[in-house]
């Protein structure tokens, strides 16, 4: 585009000198030639006798200096149209119309820093070298890769993915209604705050997801009347109500299989039972419980049927249960440490925990469970793939506390008085430690509590 409108302008200037020139010479040819005929005819009434010779010579030289003085008129013309064209527009030529175009011909480092102001200079830049006729081009663009969006979007997938795991984690929690499960335990049960948390901690690390590698294997042991039996009736009243009365089990031994004669045959029924039930939890996804009391009583045959259910490699059903066995298995343990450690263990609570009961039971839970593993793992295989809570013998305010329950249930008026006398009448071991626990638990409460 510059160089066209470059072109045009210097072809133009170049016309307008020609025709100046050519003007000027026509002027100068006239004055020429009325000067050589004013000469002629002076020369003809001077010199008459040769006047062919006169006007053919001063002919001659009229030609001879126009023809020299349109020559360095036309090369003077000529340079000067050179100079503006270079340098700008002819003195008396009328403005151009025409924009201004940038070129980077005309320029000279000179002239560029004469006209970059002095702060310019002090900043280094990097020079831009074009080519010679190239001019000033923009960089090509470089093209992204697809790569980079291939990444944004797998990371978006997983973003996605993550989330939704995380919302089903919650509503499957929340099918299981575990913060009801625990305000019940909590209310109900007295005395076994170390066992309620551990049972509740397996129960939430467990019912949080439905892929599972193993079943979950729980195993309560603790002396007759500290609460095993009822805490399995609140579990598997709890676990009716959110999976249905058809996935909950509750197996008495003395009552489903009394004869070891019908051991092999109760084995087998069991067996059969669970399969149908966990085959049920499967189309309806849920978690089905299986509650095992007096499990002490239990045969060989019956436990080598659930160590088959429990330890081996069975199809995805059976991964996906809840095992949890009640009894009294290693009870002299238990109240052994109790009543020899009471001292040791109500100081060491009241130095790790400020509530001295909930220290004290999570305390002994955590003595206690190497103790009963190693003593469960010489009866059978079965328990070394269980997760051991042991419960703690219960002590007189505990009792209180079952006499008050089940007066406000049979709807006697709650007087303490009359407690603490029905309190009185259960049997203790000697003091210990300042602690004084009961022989029978609550297991007499409701007895007592019938004869008001």
């Amino acid at each position: 585009m510059s160089d066209q409108d470059s072109s045009t302008s210097a072809s133009q200037t170049e016309g307008e000198v020609e025709e100046e020139v050519e003007g000027e010479v026509e002027g100068e040819m006239d004055g020429e030639m009325k000067g050589g005929g004013e000469e002629e005819e002076g020369e003809k009434h001077r010199d008459s006798p040769a006047p062919g010779l006169s006007s053919f010579s001063t002919s001659l030289s009229a030609v001879m200096r126009i023809k020299q003085k349109y020559r360095a008129m036309k090369k003077r013309r000529q340079d000067l149209a050179l100079g503006l064209a270079a340098d700008g527009p002819l003195t008396g030529a009328p403005p151009r119309s025409s924009p201004k175009i940038f070129t980077f011909d005309g320029l000279t480092p000179s002239s560029l820093s004469s006209s970059v102001p002095q702060w310019n200079k002090r900043r280094k830049r990097k020079r831009v070298l074009y080519p010679n006729r190239g001019g000033c081009r923009a960089p090509p663009k470089q093209e992204r890769s697809r790569a980079k969006y291939c990444l944004v979007l797998l990371c978006a997938i997983v973003f996605i993915q993550v989330y939704n795991a995380i919302e089903n984690l919650d509503d499957h929690v929340l099918r299981y209604d575990l913060d009801g499960l625990e305000k019940t335990l909590r209310r109900e049960v007295f005395g076994q705050q170390g066992a309620v948390e551990g049972l509740l901690s397996h129960l939430k690390d467990y019912l949080s997801t439905y892929v599972h590698n193993k079943p979950l294997v729980v195993s309560l042991h603790g002396p007759s009347g500290v609460g095993k039996s009822h805490l399995g009736r609140l579990l598997a009243g709890h676990f009716r109500s959110v999976v249905g009365e058809t996935l909950v089990l509750q197996y008495y031994v003395l009552h489903h299989c009394p004869q070891e004669a019908d051991a092999l045959q109760c084995a087998g029924d069991l067996a059969a039972l669970i399969a149908q039930m966990v085959e049920r939890a499967e189309e309806e996804e849920k978690i089905p419980l299986f509650i095992f009391d007096e499990a002490e009583h239990m045969h060989g045959e019956i436990l080598d049927a659930l160590l088959q259910l429990v330890a081996s490699k069975q199809s995805n059903e059976y991964l996906n249960a809840i095992y949890l066995f009640l009894s009294n298995l290693g009870h002299t343990h238990i109240t052994k440490h109790m009543l020899y450690n009471s001292s040791s263990n109500s100081m060491a609570a009241a130095a790790s925990s400020s509530s001295s009961s909930s220290g004290r039971h999570s305390h002994l839970v955590k003595e206690l469970t190497p103790i009963l593993r190693s003593t469960l793992a010489k009866l059978h295989p079965l328990w070394t793939e269980a997760d051991v809570l042991p419960l703690g013998l219960l002590e007189k305010g505990h009792v209180m506390e079952c006499f008050l329950d089940e007066m406000t249930r049979e709807g006697f008026y709650p007087d303490h008085t009359n407690i603490e006398r029905l309190a009185g009448e259960i049997e203790y071991y000697p003091e210990a430690g300042g602690h004084q626990y009961s022989q029978t638990g609550c297991k007499q409460v409701v007895a007592k509590v019938n004869l008001l």
